[in-house]
Order: C-alpha cells, then sequence, then structure tokens
C-alpha cells in the first residue's frame, strides 16, 4: 500500500464548517502622507497585538490570510500574526484597499476549497458590510454586540458556512463570534 493511499489529502466537503476571520486593521495615525501609507497610531500598535492573541485563543487555525496593501493592514497584520501558534500562508491583495461589498465577495468565491479558514485583514466600511451580510444567523450575542459597537479599528468577526467558497453569498453564513478592544 502506498503513502498516498493511506493518507488522502482531505478536503472540506459540503456539511463541513469552514470560516471566515475578518479583522479591521488596528487604529490608524494621520499623518501627512496619503491614505494608502497612513501607519498605525500608538494605540493601534497596543491594540493589534491583543487582537492576535484574542485569535489565538480561538484556535482558529487560517489556511490564508489575504491582507489589503495599505501600510495600516500590513502593520496591524504583522503585530497580529506575531500572536499566533504557526504563520499562515499570507497574500498581500490590493483589491482588498477600498473594496466595496461586491468586490470582497468576489475575493471570497474566488479562494481554492483547499483552504477552510480564511484571514481578511482590511478596511471599514467593507469589513462590517461582509459581515453583517454573511450573517444570517448568530451565535449568542454576536451579532448584538456587532450591531451595538459597529466595527471599530482592530475588531475581529468570525462568520462560519457549509459548501465550497464559490457559495458564498448573503446570508449564507452564521456569526459565530465577534470581538473588539475595549469592550
Amino acid at each position: 500500500m502506498s503513502v498516498a493511499a493511506s493518507s488522502p489529502e482531505i478536503t472540506p466537503g459540503p456539511s463541513e464548517t469552514r470560516r471566515i476571520v475578518l479583522l479591521r486593521h488596528a487604529k490608524a495615525d494621520w499623518p501627512d502622507v496619503s491614505d494608502h501609507d497612513r501607519p498605525l497610531a500608538e494605540r493601534g500598535r497596543k491594540d493589534a497585538p491583543v487582537a492576535g492573541r484574542w485569535l489565538a485563543n480561538t484556535g482558529i487555525d487560517p489556511g490564508l490570510t489575504l491582507c489589503s496593501t495599505a501600510a495600516r493592514t500590513r502593520e496591524t497584520w504583522k503585530l497580529v500574526v506575531h500572536e499566533l501558534p504557526q504563520r499562515p500562508k499570507t497574500v498581500y491583495e490590493e483589491r482588498l484597499y477600498e473594496a466595496t461589498l461586491g468586490d470582497l465577495l468576489a475575493l471570497l468565491n474566488e479562494t481554492s476549497d483547499d483552504v477552510q479558514d480564511l484571514l481578511l485583514v482590511g478596511h471599514n466600511p467593507g469589513m462590517h458590510a461582509l459581515a453583517d451580510a454573511l450573517s444570517g444567523d448568530a451565535e449568542g450575542d454576536a451579532l448584538e454586540r456587532m450591531s451595538r459597537r459597529g466595527f471599530p479599528t482592530a475588531a475581529i468577526a468570525v462568520v462560519g458556512f457549509n459548501g465550497s467558497w464559490k457559495s458564498v453569498e448573503h446570508g449564507v453564513g452564521k456569526l459565530l463570534d465577534y470581538w473588539a478592544p475595549h469592550e
């Protein structure tokens, strides 16, 4: 018996839950630079590692991270990833900067079905709009907390759904968790 035959690659089937982790960049500064080049503010440099520790404590192990190319998202991701047990493959995706809800859904639909858990590091209003659009249902008070708090800097929403990435559309998911610093 060959090794390949005894340990086939397992790809999540339609009944297995996939997760989308939506992370808004941490608090940015407003120096005299282009919006794309804005760095994190001091508060952002403090909140990003806290967000990383929260994510590490969830046990979610993203197979892929798509991160906006903006300076504040790259800096947020650099501080978050240091808190994770292992670094996922990271792709810096220009389309996440100033992405509309439609752009974000298109990115999700392009994701390989080999990826079970996907992390997006992006901006508002896109991250909040995507969390709202995907969440047809919610665990506990997660939706109420997200509605009350909005999607402040360094906030994280975890949305689960069953099926392929190509099937992601409005209302397909369940808001599994929501976290924001200073809650």
